[in-house]
């Protein structure tokens, strides 16, 4: 933890160096924020004219020389009007200065350059040596789509050149996976610029999809949930009820229907809360798991789009469970519990665990929100796992417990969230009759751990390099003959493994074998069932593995229970 915090100054630093060479290069320039972040840092500017992609290595040439220079780099308190001043030419700086509170704000200096900044940097430019720009996106000031198009600028920052070189490494390996070239180079998914933000599934990569939905179904059912559907177009009163308009109404799309204003729904909760409340409920029926794989939409703004990781419209693998304050920290339990055997069954090795609290904008008393948290930390230190807190981090509605996995090549994902609400039933006046026969408040526990199905399919592509496991891979069997004398036994095979449910196609070309197995392995299909004449004297099959691995003269009952063993 000390070291990122070490690691965060030293790319805040950095983000004031490529701010003073941006400045340096392009002297109209309008500078406006440049925090650190996880993978590096950004900045946002005003630019006379659009950088392009060749501008980075002139701009880190810039940087590299402001670095050599070894400026000092200062920090003070100065007055507003001073900043005012300083800054009179620059009406986003003056706007971050009047919302900052007091009368004073923080400078930071280096040679010429001045910039407003909390404070924490390194001592000098020269301590910024290892150093990276990544790339350009678009952003809006304050991230609000009405406001001023701005350009980002990215970048990273490290102690070490081995650490710099290093994170190359794992990026260009990154990109060769990147899952937007798996999904079209394996005809999985596509984006098209008539819906900008909303992918295209195609049949294999719907199959993924429907998969991920079965196998969380058979936890659905193992564990008592009961599936639900709720409309897409909601009234926006509802909303408005709900609290979500005036958290999320930036992000969330209107029609008018009848001469009535209504919302695509931007999440399922709401949806969920009215069948609970359709009528009267008792004790005898908490908890009551009402599970939902709801289409959702939000309008994220077009600079921060990145394929399946942010879209515009994703399936969410909702569940609202009902239940009493006892039954909280039990629920709380079993939920973790389905969540660690589904990333168990996805292979994710590393599970951490963190806790985020109450944000600065929510809605519910302190009491509540304490007895929530409470609640929350109660189950994660019985559990034995580790979890960070993460302050400020919650929901609007409640606290709430992440789920973050590392992948194959250790970048970490915050994928599930567990979260309590005590606020939307009073919200919406949820009750149920207790063993005493008065009406009580239930806790509502919102429950989501793909998290987003088309976000979680992307990171699994990712994890896998597009090798998809045998139970998860759209085509799992592909069938190939080694000449056509062998045709009619195939397509017998072919209809045997289809019949017993996997997904298998037949090659049904006269190319040679040595073709079709190539064709088979840039289709990443997992296992291929070769069959010559051998084969078919025998009644029997060859089964080669996409690894080239084989297995000889395999009973086809055997196939099927080797199959069957992975699918489970």
């Amino acid at each position: 933890m000390e070291q990122q915090k070490k690691l965060e100054v030293l790319r805040h630093s950095a983000a004031h160096l490529l701010a003073h060479a941006v400045l340096e290069l392009f002297p109209d320039t309008l500078l406006t924020i440049g925090p650190a972040t996880e993978e590096g840092f950004f900045y946002d500017a005003l630019l006379s004219r659009s950088l392009k992609e060749e501008d980075l290595p002139t701009i880190e040439k810039r940087m590299q020389e402001l670095s050599l220079k070894n400026f000092p780099i200062e920090h003070r308190q100065i007055s507003k009007q001073e900043a005012r001043e300083i800054f009179k030419d620059n009406p986003f700086k003056l706007e971050l200065i009047e919302g900052i509170p007091g009368e004073t704000v923080g400078l930071s200096s280096q040679d010429g350059f001045r910039d407003l900044c909390r404070g924490g940097h390194e001592a000098s430019t020269g301590d910024i040596k290892y150093f990276k720009l990544l790339g350009l996106s678009g952003s809006y000031w304050r991230a609000n789509r009405e406001n001023q198009p701005l350009q980002r600028i990215h970048g990273t920052a490290f102690f070490t050149s081995q650490d710099l070189v290093d994170f190359e490494t794992r990026r260009e390996e990154a990109q060769l996976y990147d899952h937007r070239r798996l999904g079209r180079q394996l005809e999985y998914f596509s984006f098209e610029e008539e819906a900008v933000g909303f992918p295209f599934f195609f049949p294999k990569g719907k199959a993924v999809l429907n998969v991920l939905v079965s196998y969380m179904r058979k936890l659905y059912a193992e564990y008592d949930y009961q599936e639900v559907e709720t409309p897409m177009i909601l009234s926006d009163e509802l909303w408005k009820r709900s609290g979500h308009y005036a958290h999320y109404k930036d992000n969330m799309y209107f029609t008018t229907v009848d001469e009535q204003s209504y919302a695509i729904k931007p999440m399922n909760c709401p949806g969920s809360i009215l069948i609970y409340k359709h009528r009267p409920r008792s004790y005898r029926e908490l908890p009551l798991k009402l599970a939902e794989f709801g289409h959702v939409h939000r309008h994220e703004l077009s600079g921060v789009l990145h394929g399946l990781l942010r879209v515009r419209a994703f399936t969410q693998d909702d569940a609202h469970i009902y239940c009493t304050v006892d039954q909280v920290e039990e629920e709380v339990r079993t939920i973790l519990n389905i969540a660690f055997r589904m990333l168990h069954k996805c292979e994710f090795a590393s599970v951490d665990l963190a806790l985020a609290t109450k944000p600065a904008k929510s809605m519910g008393s302190d009491e509540l929100w304490d007895k929530a948290t409470n609640s929350l930390k109660a189950v994660l230190e019985g559990y034995g796992k580790p979890y960070v807190l993460k302050e400020g981090e919650g929901a609007f509605y409640g606290p709430k417990i992440e789920i973050k996995i590392k992948d194959a090549m250790n970048r970490e994902w915050q994928c599930g969230t567990v979260q309590i609400d005590f606020f939307q039933s009073d919200n919406f006046d949820l009750h149920y009759i207790s063993t005493s026969g008065t009406r009580e408040r239930p806790v509502i526990i919102h429950q989501a751990l793909y998290g987003s199905l088309e976000r979680f399919f992307a990171i699994l592509l990712e994890h896998f390099k597009g090798n998809l496991p045998f139970w998860l891979a759209p085509v799992q069997i592909m069938v190939l003959t080694i000449t056509d004398a062998q045709k009619q036994y195939a397509q017998e095979v072919y209809s045997a493994l289809k019949k017993h449910g996997l997904r298998v196609n037949l090659d049904r070309s006269s190319d040679q074998i040595s073709s079709k197995i190539k064709a088979a392995q840039l289709e990443k299909v997992p296992w291929m069932i070769v069959i010559g004449q051998k084969e078919v004297d025998a009644g029997t099959v060859s089964v080669r593995y996409a690894d080239g691995k084989q297995m000889l003269g395999v009973a086809l009952e055997k196939v099927l229970s080797m199959a069957d063993e992975l699918n489970r």
